[in-house]
Parts: structure tokens; sequence; C-alpha cells
């Protein structure tokens, strides 16, 4: 079925046209219905299948009739990086429409989101830490809000979140659509959805094999100390020529980048104690290929959107 076979306003059908997109992944076609009925949504799809744009396109398209100047819609995310790439799908989807939307998150000044919550965006995309800290001022009410989405919720559950997820869920209308969104579907998360959603629709896209065939895996045992000698001697082979490099720590991420800094190596180092704009320039350099490697900690890996990676190398055996 192609975009338009779910009745979508035709100024929504010219930006995903715009942007390449010819017909629904499995996720939207089973999420997109639902969600555009005004159903709660309880869905389970991995990153990169497409989820951003199933809960999207119905928030655009339910709120194409509103008045302007109420916030309507919140989407909830663990991480700045994800909330800057859901804000920018958003305004390339609303492109040809009036619907406006703002990312709320920290490591950048609160007066532009102030200003997001006082004017009324139609959608706000944010994190938790940041959000709440918004909700302690008066100008941060969201009493119009009509859709909830909770974005990545086990990485959200990872990362500790819960409590304010609960407090955050609690500051809101209690008459809402809510939708949530998960790569995974623990015991925990099972727990959640049955507090915030109320009679979901279950949706699961789940993958045949949990290895993409294409991609290749390869394991290198190497004793701890000989770990930074052999990553330079990976990188020595021009054939991976944009890479991620993760690491379970901002210091290891840090040491890691200043190790192939002092090998010639163009790299830069992205995690929670950068500043939010040198975040963002790394991605910007990294994607626009002005740097070969990008250094990062994996708790920012379902961030980072750059197509054409070569090769993503785990430093340290991932957490998750």
């Amino acid at each position: 079925m192609p975009f338009s076979g779910f009745g979508l306003h035709p100024d929504l059908l010219r930006g995903i046209k715009e942007l390449g997109f010819t017909r629904p992944t499995p996720i939207q076609t089973d999420a997109i219905p639902p969600a555009l009925a005004g159903k709660d949504v309880l869905a389970a799809a991995a990153t990169g299948s497409g989820k951003t744009a199933a809960f999207l396109l119905p928030i655009l398209h339910r709120l194409m009739p509103k008045k302007r100047g109420t916030t309507r819609a919140l989407i909830i995310t663990p991480t700045r990086e994800l909330a800057a790439q859901i804000d920018e799908h958003l305004r390339d989807l609303a492109v040809h429409t009036p619907i406006s939307g703002a990312a709320v998150f920290g490591g950048v000044g609160m007066g532009p989101q102030e200003h997001a919550f006082r004017s009324g965006v139609d959608v706000l995309v944010a994190t938790p830490g940041r959000l709440l800290d918004h909700f302690q001022r008066p100008y941060a009410k969201l009493d119009g809000l009509e859709i909830l989405v909770l974005d990545e919720a086990d990485r959200m559950l990872d990362r500790g979140f819960v409590r304010d997820m609960r407090r955050i869920v609690a500051m809101l209308p209690a008459k809402r659509q809510s939708l949530l969104f998960s790569a995974t579907m623990p015991a925990e998360i099972a727990r959640i959805a049955a507090e915030f959603l109320k009679s979901p629709e279950r949706v699961s896209i789940r993958p045949e094999v949990v290895t993409i065939e294409i991609v290749d895996q390869e394991v290198i045992h190497v004793d701890a100390a000989a770990k930074p000698d052999m990553l330079t001697h990976l990188l020595s082979d021009e054939s991976l020529s944009r890479v991620i490099v993760f690491t379970r720590t901002k210091h290891g991420a840090d040491k890691v980048k200043k190790r192939l800094a002092a090998d010639g190596v163009s790299v830069l180092a992205i995690h929670g104690n950068k500043s939010q704009s040198n975040r963002q320039t790394a991605i910007r350099r990294f994607r626009e290929g002005a740097i070969r490697v990008l250094v990062a900690t994996d708790v920012a890996a379902r961030g980072i959107d750059v197509a054409d990676i070569s090769h993503v190398i785990n430093y340290d055996i991932p957490n998750i």
C-alpha cells in the first residue's frame, strides 16, 4: 500500500514524496492506521525501522485542522541526539504545513525553549531531565496536550528515567492519546505501558533473524593493554573509511580520541560531558566526511543517524 492509502493530508504526502519515501515500512503500515484513529499504540520495533515517521505522520495529520498556538503533542525520547533528529524529521515532513515544532533538551540555553512553550508550538520533542526543569516554571503547562509519545522506552528504562517518566505523565492531561515505542519489550516496559496506555493496539515488528545479513561481524580477542595498538592497526586499513568507535565511558572516549589524534587520524568524540553544540558539530562533520572516525559512548548509539558508515568498532563489550 502506498502512503496515499492512509488518507493522509495532501500537504503531508508532498513532504513524504520529496523525502524520497515510496512505500511505508512494516511498522508504518501497522502503526499508522490505529494512531490515525486516535487509539493508544504499544509498538515493538527496532531502531531504523521507520518508527519515527510511524508516529509523526499521524500526529501531523491530526493536528492539521487544529488552531495554532497550543502545544498538543509531546514526544519524549532519551537522548539529545534523538530529540534533535526527531525534530529535524518533523520539520522535513511538515515542510508544506503550518505545523511547528521545537526540541527541548539539555546542554543549550533555556531561552529559546521557554519561547517554544510560551508561543505554544504544535509539537514538543523533549528529553526527560530538561522537560522537568521547565515544568518547574509557571509557563511550562501543557493543559492542551492531546497526544503523548514515549520513544525508545527501553533505552529510557536503561538510563534510569522511569521515575522521571512517571513524574511527567502525572503532570499531563489524563484524557489523551498515548503511544509507546520500544525496540525491546521487557517486563518492566510492559508494566509501564499498562500504567500509561489505555487498551492499546499492539504492534510488533520483529526481524526474523537478530543478525543483519548485510553486516559482517568479527570478534578480536586482545589484551586490554593492547587495545590502543590494535585499534590503530585496524585503522591503517583504508577500507575503514567512515568509522564509529563505541566506548563504555566518557573518559574512555576521550582517551581513545586523544590516542587516535596523536596517530594522525581525523577524529572527534561525543559524550555527555560535551556541550550540545560540540556534539552536533562532531556529528555534522562526521556526516559530511570531514572526519574519518567518531568516538562515542554506547549510550549515544541510538542517536547517531549517519549514512554510509563502513565500520562500527565496539572498543569495549557493550553493556546493552
